[in-house]
C-alpha cells in the first residue's frame, strides 16, 4: 500500500491488551503504533500532541472514561477531530449509542479478534463506521421486535395524483451483501463467502451505502430488516 502508514494511539488500562494490540497493528505494512496510555486523561493528552490518525480506546478507564475521551477528541465540539474506534469487552447497549452518538467510528468487541481489529482501523480510515457483528445482530434483532406504528389515517383523494412506486436501488449483487451484512459477516467473509477480493466487498458495501443513504453497515442491515430481504431471526 501506498503513502504514509496510519498511525494509531492505544488507550486501554490493561498492560497485556495494548501489547497484544501493539503486536497484531505494527505486523501491518500500513499501521503503526505511535502511542500507549493507560488512562483517559493521558490519551488525550497524547492525542492532542501526536495527532494519530485513530485512537483505540477502551471504555472503563481511570481518570477519564473511553465514552467521555471519545466525545472530546470526536465529538462535534472537539477543535481538531479525531477518529475514535471504541474497543471493549462490554458491549451494552447504551455504550454503544453512547459511543456513536460522542463521534465514535466504531466499536468492536475484544473478543472479536486481530482480523476485525485490524479492519476496524481500515474502516475508520476509509470513512466508515465498523461495529462488531455480535452488536449488529442483536440491535437488529431487537429492532425487528418492535411493533410498528399504528397506521396513519388514510388521506383524503386527490384528484389525478401519480402513482408512487418504491424502487428497490440494489443489483441482483448487492442484494447478496446485503444479506451478509445483516449476518453479520465482514468484508473479508463476504469476499470469501463470494469469491471475491475483500476489497471488492469493500467497494460493493460503500456503494450500498451511497444508494440506501445509510450511515454504516447498521443502517443497511436495518434497511434488509425493513424491507423484508431478509427475515427477522433468519
Amino acid at each position: 500500500m501506498s503513502g504514509a502508514p496510519t498511525r494509531i494511539l492505544l488507550a486501554d488500562d490493561q498492560d497485556d491488551v495494548r501489547s497484544g494490540f501493539r503486536l497484531v497493528l505494527d505486523s501491518q505494512p500500513d499501521m503503526t503504533v505511535v502511542g500507549e496510555a493507560a488512562d483517559g486523561a493521558t490519551a488525550l493528552e497524547l492525542a492532542r500532541r501526536l495527532r494519530p490518525d485513530v485512537v483505540l480506546a477502551d471504555i472503563r478507564m481511570p481518570r477519564l472514561d473511553g465514552l467521555e475521551l471519545t466525545r472530546l477528541l470526536a465529538g462535534p465540539g472537539a477543535a481538531h477531530p479525531t477518529r475514535v474506534v471504541v474497543v471493549t469487552t462490554f458491549d451494552l447497549d447504551d455504550y454503544v449509542h453512547t459511543a456513536l452518538r460522542h463521534g465514535a467510528c466504531g466499536f468492536l468487541l475484544k473478543r472479536s479478534g486481530p482480523a476485525l481489529l485490524i479492519e476496524g482501523v481500515r474502516a475508520a480510515m476509509a470513512g466508515d463506521a465498523l461495529i462488531s457483528p455480535q452488536i449488529t445482530v442483536r440491535l437488529l434483532r431487537r429492532l425487528s421486535a418492535t411493533p410498528p406504528a399504528p397506521p396513519a389515517p388514510p388521506a383524503p383523494p386527490v384528484s389525478a395524483a401519480p402513482a408512487v412506486t418504491v424502487v428497490d436501488p440494489l443489483t441482483d449483487r448487492e442484494r447478496e451483501i446485503v444479506r451478509l451484512i445483516a449476518r453479520g459477516l465482514t468484508n473479508a467473509e463476504i469476499g470469501a463467502e463470494l469469491f471475491i477480493s475483500p476489497g471488492t466487498a469493500k467497494t460493493h458495501v460503500a456503494n450500498i451505502q451511497a444508494k440506501l443513504k445509510a450511515g454504516n453497515r447498521v443502517g443497511i442491515a436495518a434497511w434488509a430488516w425493513e424491507s423484508g430481504l431478509v427475515a427477522p431471526g433468519s
